[in-house]
């Protein structure tokens, strides 16, 4: 029988070696800030109405990605409710994307509702563009009036801070 000092060097690349193959070493999240932010798609609201997202275009863009299966997802939603009702403005938008499967529209709605959330929920429409794949949800884009990406966060985080409040206004003063 092979002792553990054996078969341990063994365990251990193969473990390297599947996570090089999946994908583990790449970066989580890729600095785009600065970057210009493609708006050529199209998102659908809750009852299924479809608009092009280049209407967003000349303001700034509070852009969350989520889902109603997405624990993290859901535990920043209270907080981003809360930024949402301190900095709505004509120059200021909030976009909450789900990304629930196709047909999921009613789970989404009963999810906002029961959560009494105000803030925009839309579904994608169509396919969407790479920038949107992101290696986790919950990812935020916040994308300035001048269509440049400000500042992205993967992972959730608190958003119901003095940070985000002013650096919506910020951008939206510009």
């Amino acid at each position: 029988m092979k002792s553990i000092k054996q078969i341990l060097p063994v365990v251990i690349l193969t473990a390297l070696v599947v996570f090089y193959i999946t994908g583990f070493n790449r970066k989580s999240s890729q600095n785009i800030n600065g970057t210009d932010f493609n708006y050529s798609f199209t998102v659908k609201d809750l009852e299924g109405n479809v608009k092009s997202f280049d209407t967003y275009k000349n303001k700034v863009v509070f852009l969350n990605l989520w889902a109603t299966w997405c624990g993290p997802c859901r535990n920043e939603m209270p907080g981003i409710q809360k930024l949402y009702e301190k900095t709505q403005s004509e120059d200021v938008v909030f976009v909450m994307l789900s990304i629930d499967k196709e047909g999921d529209e009613a789970k989404v709605r009963n999810y906002i509702k029961k959560n009494k959330f105000s803030f925009p929920v839309v579904m994608p429409s169509g396919s969407m563009t790479t920038q949107l794949n992101v290696p986790s949800i919950p990812t935020t884009f916040i994308i300035g009036k001048d269509g440049k990406i400000a500042h992205q966060q993967v992972g959730s985080t608190n958003y119901n801070t003095e940070k985000y409040r002013k650096m919506l206004q910020d951008l939206a003063a510009q």
